[in-house]
């Protein structure tokens, strides 16, 4: 018998009834360390006052009013992303894929309003994510995401990541824009090259096309910087964006240049729901802790802290670990051994983490992590893998 919630989840036999900072308490009366964050959406932690004060004095004024009046909260959080960015200007979702969708809509729109109907596909890379819609998938094709909801979404041209040379020869006349993850999240905690993500900008600059980054999981600060193109020196003409933008309130976005949004105009895109007050009030307290002088600087250098102990963690356990991937507080692990049975057992030591594509263990912390808690992480690692070791020494042995 089906149940009431759609079986779609293979949900972990946990239920959380707090959080504070980055710890979760459990209904089972335990305390768990946080390193998942909701997925990176809980970019604060969990309580932040900041945040909790902002919704709990917007949720008693107006909750939401729709798009068919002016909403000047979201008015003032598009001017502070736009001041503090290459976007001209923004449109604001109830969540990442809607971001990605509205983006991928903007890129045909730019098109079609040059004159140029004709280009409307898009060159996407292989181990990429950008959200379950049919549109999202059929942009990713993975196996996994595909499996059973065919036919796809015509309009994308996947090449490897990282190869170039397959990337040019996919161009066409049809070709509209390159939407890649300057991180890449789900597939495995791949990170770009500063060069790669340069050689893109050229590459779009050459043919024409609009640079399209998917910063939802890699953005906003998790990276040691605003967005982590930022790192390569370069700028997209358009970006989506979500997670951490809440702070755990559903929320997301799409920003471009003005030349690239030239085409959205009054009437070609729309969302009931979208920039409400709500979450407006909650992404302009997210960004007075994000945009605070010295925050993006403390992540960064969190991030080499808890990178560095996660590499020695590897050299003491290479029966088990195999390297660390990623950049800031967008992390992951690659296993030896299985990291979907790894996980679990991390779980029952008391610390939350996610897998990833590659046999890779995800860690997207709180920002805000402190060395101690990534004391306590790590000795809650070097447990499990100690413990596995142990075991495995002890079957080859037998």
């Amino acid at each position: 018998m089906i149940p009431a919630v759609m079986p779609t989840y293979a949900r972990a036999d946990l239920a959380f009834e707090r959080g504070e900072g980055a710890y979760l308490f459990g209904t089972d009366g335990r305390r768990y360390l946080d390193l998942i964050a909701g997925i990176g959406v809980c970019a604060l932690g969990h309580g932040h006052p900041h945040l909790v004060k902002a919704l709990q004095d917007q949720a008693a004024k107006l909750w939401h009013t729709s798009n068919l009046y002016r909403i000047p909260e979201g008015e003032r959080l598009a001017q502070r992303l736009v001041d503090s960015t290459f976007a001209d200007t923004v449109f604001f979702t109830n969540s990442g894929a809607e971001a990605w969708e509205g983006a991928t809509k903007l890129v045909r729109k730019y098109h079609y309003t040059r004159g140029n109907p004709k280009r409307w596909r898009v060159i996407t890379v292989t181990s990429s994510f950008h959200g379950r819609t049919l549109a999202a998938i059929s942009a990713a094709k993975g196996e996994k995401l595909i499996k059973g909801f065919g036919p796809l979404v015509d309009g994308f041209d996947q090449v490897a990541w990282g190869n170039m040379n397959e990337l040019r020869a996919a161009i066409t006349d049809e070709t509209a824009a390159i939407c890649i993850e300057p991180i890449i999240g789900e597939g495995g905690i791949k990170a770009a090259t500063p060069e790669y993500l340069r050689e893109l900008r050229r590459v779009c600059d050459e043919f024409g096309l609009l640079l399209f980054f998917d910063e939802i999981q890699c953005g906003y600060g998790r990276t040691g910087k605003f967005f982590a193109h930022e790192w390569a020196g370069i700028t997209p003409d358009v970006m989506c964006i979500a997670k951490g933008i809440g702070g755990g309130f559903p929320l997301g976005a799409f920003m471009a240049t003005e030349e690239a949004a030239c085409g959205m105009t009054p009437g070609t895109h729309g969302s009931t729901y979208a920039g409400n007050p709500l979450a407006m009030a909650v992404g302009n307290a997210v960004l007075d802790i994000v945009l605070a002088d010295g925050f993006f600087e403390t992540v960064e250098r969190t991030g080499q802290a808890f990178k560095a102990e996660l590499e020695a963690l590897v050299k003491r356990h290479p029966t088990v670990l195999e390297e660390v991937r990623g950049n800031g507080l967008m992390l992951g692990l690659k296993c030896v051994q299985p990291s979907d049975q790894i996980v679990p057992e991390l779980r029952a030591a008391g610390l939350l983490t996610v897998g990833a594509g590659e046999n890779v263990i995800r860690i997207l912390p709180p920002l805000t992590i402190g060395a101690a808690e990534i004391a306590e992480a790590i000795a809650a690692f070097d447990k499990v893998c100690g413990a596995r070791a142990t075991s495995g020494k002890a079957a080859a042995n037998g």
